[in-house]
């Protein structure tokens, strides 16, 4: 059995006990959260797809971390303008796993 959520703006196919990171969840750790954004649940054969979202549907989850990721490097020049601009960031996220899908 397996979902699709959406969440921080994103989908994600999921499944019970998976682990993942998402966009950054304003939660406590060992806190569950209960997503309520289905787009999709499929158990074996049956496949029930939400128009936009599936009415009750929810998966529970449990927030494992709150972290940030790798550093990205953004470099700008402009030749023979003696122009040259470094800037980093750090994405904020939020571990979470997947405890429970129903429909």
């Amino acid at each position: 059995m397996y979902a699709v959520i959406k969440t921080g703006g994103k989908q994600y196919k999921v499944a019970v006990g998976e682990k993942l990171k998402v966009e950054q969840i304003p939660a406590d750790i060992d806190s569950q959260i209960v997503l309520e954004e289905v787009l999709m649940v499929a158990d074996g054969d049956q496949v029930v797809v939400g128009a936009p979202r599936i009415a009750g549907a929810t998966v529970t989850v449990t927030v494992l971390s709150q972290g940030r990721g790798d550093k990205v490097r953004i470099f700008k020049m402009r030749r023979r303008k003696h122009y040259q601009k470094h800037q980093g960031h750090r994405q904020n996220y939020t571990e979470i796993r997947v405890d429970a899908i129903s429909k």
